[in-house]
């Protein structure tokens, strides 16, 4: 059988690669599954105890300015208790004011109000002077910013305290605070309002830390806030979703998650805590990044950690995949070189481990395969290589099967008469070259060299194995050996250098192939019919003049692929009905086929002339017998 060099590729994926990606794989997949799980319980952790921490700050900055406020209810209460009083004199009262504002600096405005048409009528109004003086207000400009935020604090009317942002209009945050005074039935004839200065309640707002605490009142307008422009801008976070769960909740405090209205892609979490006075709340919030960014901030440093480790891990991978590979990349080159039929290797055992143990193998197979190419080499020198593989393997046994095959036979013209005139050593050397080319024209096209019977050559296409088109290298076999002999010729003439011509034969039929012979002297040959015919049609080249003839059965096959010119029918020894044989031309897609069969003869040197019918002639310059009749 052929031997075909493997076109098996390494692939890039060695096994080095292979086990640094693996042990990389699992150790990223391993320590990412870590890091992912206890981020995962670190932010959940940590997300219970921010939550619990705004619930805590909320409550704890909800009492202290519930507290606030009281005290200025409180201290608004006393002042409407002693405008009420009868004072001895003017003065009295004028002294009595003086200390109410001087005891709390933050106070601006003290009236007792009813209403009118809408509008906020004043019964009793008391300014702070140092404020007035200090600022710069009039009685008149305050009463003006007072009328602006009358809309609101007419909302005391109704029986329910108000605490409203009027720091519109100032330049600083204030509060204005009305209380029903006087009860009529369910109304209230007279409010009590205070404008107060917020100072003492933005401290509690301004607490350091990622946390921002704010305040608003029932209606969702900042009353307090870190940044003091929006106080100062009275902006109305109504629409806000924290602000919204405040303001529909029923129970006065509560959690919630929610996003940023102006940015989708931020999340905060917050916490109200409503202080049980006129709606208002306190609310705390986190931005999520900046509460879990300690937890994002280790997962990072545990991924680079990771990264350095798996750096580290994949360099001493590297070295141990070196100690492994490097000895099976060494086993890999010496196979290559087996197979280019190098099978002395220069590889030892570099371990004495199952690496060490598989290049000692293999080693001692290179030296079997050695001994065995050299037993198969002398052995394809008198047998076909195919055959004696064959052999080797086992695959052929005594006895035969039937197959269809192309049979061939070649024999050189005036043989006798040639060798008469060269030694013996001569002879050799001459059919030696002769014979090295047409083996090697049969060995090219798929061919099998049955046997050498003298000067003639016996092969076959299709008995050992077949390719599926054994007609077809058959023809292309013998017309190389036309070419061949061509070349072979040039230079040649004379008596020790004669010019030689062959005549070939082909046919394609049933025969017999296997071992013949005994058990201690076998010779794989094929015999039948197809293999007598081919002979016999050998040798018609001399009396058609012509050097390749193939018989009815193989033109059959090959009818389209090779150009030939029918000869005269025949009838040969051995076959009842006549036979009818072609002269090959050449290939139909040889630009260069001859056109003709004289074009063959003066191509390949044939002097012809036709000769007369003729029964049983005997050729004078065979050793065999070859009997043959032309029909006209």
């Amino acid at each position: 059988m052929e031997e075909k060099k493997s076109d098996f590729k390494i692939s890039k994926l060695t096994i080095r690669v292979k086990l640094m990606s693996i042990i990389s794989l699992i150790f990223v997949v391993s320590i990412s599954a870590i890091i992912l799980i206890a981020t995962y319980f670190f932010r959940s952790d940590s997300e219970i105890r921010v939550q619990e921490l705004n619930i805590k700050l909320a409550a704890v900055i909800g009492l202290k300015v519930k507290t606030d406020i009281e005290s200025v209810l409180d201290k608004t209460q006393l002042m409407a208790n002693a405008e009420e009083q009868k004072f001895k004199s003017e003065n009295e009262k004028q002294k009595f004011t003086e200390s109410f504002f001087k005891d709390d600096n933050n106070f601006i405005l003290f009236g007792i109000f009813s209403e009118d048409n809408g509008n906020l009528k004043p019964k009793l109004v008391n300014y702070n002077d140092k404020y007035l003086s200090e600022n710069r207000v009039t009685e008149s400009e305050l009463n003006k910013l007072l009328k602006i935020h009358s809309k609101e604090l007419l909302k005391a009317f109704q029986g329910e305290p108000v605490i409203h942002n009027a720091s519109p209009g100032f330049s600083y945050p204030v509060i204005a605070l009305a209380i029903p005074h006087r009860r009529s039935d369910y109304e209230s004839t007279t409010i009590l309002v205070t404008l107060f200065r917020m100072e003492k309640f933005l401290n509690a707002f301004t607490i350091p830390g990622i946390t921002e605490n704010f305040m608003v009142n029932g209606d969702g307008i900042v009353l307090a806030h870190p940044n003091s422009n929006i106080v100062l801008s009275g902006t109305n976070l109504s629409e806000s979703q924290i602000v919204k769960a405040m303001l529909k909740s029923t129970v006065d405090n509560g959690l919630t998650r929610y996003e940023n209205e102006e940015n989708s892609k931020k999340f905060y979490m917050g916490s109200f805590k409503k202080i049980g006075f006129a709606g208002v709340g306190v609310i705390s919030t986190v931005l999520e990044e900046k509460a879990f960014e300690e937890v994002y901030n280790i997962q990072r440093r545990n991924l680079l950690i990771m990264a350095i480790t798996l750096c580290t891990a994949i360099l001493i991978v590297f070295f141990y995949a070196n100690s492994l590979t490097n000895p099976i990349l060494n086993l890999v080159s010496a196979t290559q070189k087996i197979e280019e039929g190098q099978f002395r290797v220069d590889i030892k055992p570099t371990a004495r481990d199952e690496v060490g143990l598989l290049t000692n193998s293999f080693i001692k197979m290179g030296k079997g395969l050695e001994e065995r190419e050299k037993v198969k080499d002398a052995l394809g020198r008198f047998v076909n290589k195919e055959v004696a593989e064959m052999v080797l393997n086992g695959e052929l046994k005594l006895g035969g099967e039937k197959k269809n095959c192309a049979i061939f036979f070649s024999d050189i013209r005036s043989f006798t008469a040639i060798s008469e005139k060269l030694d013996p050593q001569e002879v050799v050397e001459f059919l030696n070259a002769y014979m090295t080319e047409m083996v090697h024209c049969v060995n090219v096209t798929h061919g099998t060299v049955d046997k050498f019977i003298g000067d003639a050559v016996m092969a076959t296409w299709g008995a050992a194995f077949s390719r599926g088109n054994d007609a077809e290298n058959a023809v292309n076999g013998a017309l190389m050996m036309r070419s061949a002999l061509m070349k072979f010729n040039e230079g040649r003439g004379g008596d020790k250098k004669p010019i030689i011509k062959i005549g070939c034969g082909l046919n394609y039929g049933p025969v017999v192939a296997g071992q013949i012979g005994s058990s201690d002297k076998m010779e794989y040959t094929v015999i039948g019919d197809a293999v007598n015919l081919a002979s016999r049609v050998e040798t018609l080249n001399k009396p058609f003049g012509t050097d390749l003839l193939i018989s009815e059965d193989l033109y059959v096959i090959v009818k389209d692929i090779f150009k030939v010119e029918k000869m005269k029918a025949i009838k040969v020894k051995g076959k009842s009905e006549p036979q009818t044989i072609y002269a090959v031309l050449g290939r139909f897609d040889d630009p260069n086929c001859p056109a003709d069969l004289d074009a063959v003869r003066r191509l390949v040197g044939i002097k012809f002339e036709a000769p007369k019918p003729t029964e049983g002639k005997e050729d004078e310059d065979e050793e065999k017998e070859v009997k043959y009749e032309i029909l006209e």
